[in-house]
């Protein structure tokens, strides 16, 4: 099991490597109607964190590149996203 903190601090990273590919960020801004200025105002927010790897789990390419280049298995971020708000895993019965 992840911890919040432990989380937070994939999450962080996630942000990272976000911002460092300009297309991609590009496309999340228009996709969250975020800026950058909300940005830099909600890099430690577990909710804003998690609408990040919510944007990276949309592509199978995205998580790969990421996980790989932090040596995550492929599957971390789905995991780390469940330790964050909003992430829980909806029981259906």
């Amino acid at each position: 099991m992840i911890s919040k903190e432990q989380a937070d601090v994939v999450a962080l990273k996630a942000l990272e490597w976000l911002a460092g590919h300009e297309d991609l960020l590009m496309t999340f801004l228009g996709a969250t109607g975020a800026n950058l200025g909300d940005i830099k105002d909600n890099a430690r927010d577990s909710m804003f964190l998690g609408s990040v790897l919510d944007f990276i789990l949309m592509d199978d390419d995205w998580v790969r590149e990421f996980s790989d280049a932090h040596g995550y298995k492929y599957d971390m971020v789905y995991h780390v996203r469940q330790a964050l708000p909003g992430g829980e895993i909806p029981n259906w019965t």
